[in-house]
């Protein structure tokens, strides 16, 4: 008998062609939000400290073999008498080529240039390391901020102004960009749908994280 093909004629069963659609198996994801922060607002151990975080969480919920980088940008630093200047890193630079998929195996993004410009990043696919989702704007509490230090590109900003709380070290000091994984503001402006930059947070304490709509958490990628 003539084999099936995935694109035969009329008339094959749609049960068919779906079992001919390739999709990402079991331990596939490569995307997520952490399900808890570093406990200490936006000190988070500098970006070695929150890579650390999100191998943790993705090794804890079965993930194996791949190396995990948060989503996080630091400014360059200026030179002083002790030390020479510093420069940037920017979250884009960090995180692999793509594609990258949820929890539940549904596609992010294919690419770079895909997950800065028309991403599948929302409230229903931004999930954490088990699955579970993320609470937005209208849940209680509302947690949609999600910490980037980023600009809409995934680059770094200059450092006159401290957008990653003190290169993500501090709890007190500064504040830090955030965007909002459910797409959604307080009005339709681009700023309030941004998933990678939308605002500058109350403070770095885990108190202000809340009070301007956070908790303290930020996206993993796997870069490998």
């Amino acid at each position: 008998m003539r084999k099936l093909s995935c694109l035969a004629a009329a008339g094959v069963a749609v049960a068919l062609l779906t079992a001919c659609v390739t999709a990402p198996g079991p331990g596939s994801m490569s995307f997520f939000i952490t399900s808890v922060g570093s406990g200490k607002g936006a000190d988070l151990g500098g970006l070695a400290g929150a890579d650390a975080h999100c191998q943790r969480l993705a090794t804890a919920a079965g993930s194996t073999g791949k190396t995990w980088r948060a989503y996080l940008s630091t400014p360059p630093t200026f030179a002083t008498p002790t030390t020479p200047a510093g420069a940037a890193t920017h979250a884009r630079d960090r995180i692999g080529a793509g594609p990258w998929f949820n929890a539940k195996g549904m596609l992010i993004a294919r690419d770079l240039g895909h997950l800065h410009n028309g991403n599948n990043i929302s409230k229903d696919t931004a999930l954490d390391e088990r699955g579970n989702g993320i609470k937005g704007r209208g849940d209680t509490p509302n947690e949609h901020d999600i910490l980037t230090g980023s600009r809409s590109d995934g680059t770094a900003f200059a450092p006159q102004t401290d957008t990653t709380c003190k290169a993500w070290t501090s709890s007190t000091e500064g504040s830090a960009i955030v965007g909002h994984h459910d797409r959604v503001g307080p009005n339709t402006d681009n700023w309030a749908k941004s998933w990678n930059f939308s605002h500058q947070s109350a403070g770095c304490s885990q108190e202000a994280l809340i009070r301007t709509g956070g908790s303290g958490k930020f996206y993993c990628f796997a870069a490998n």
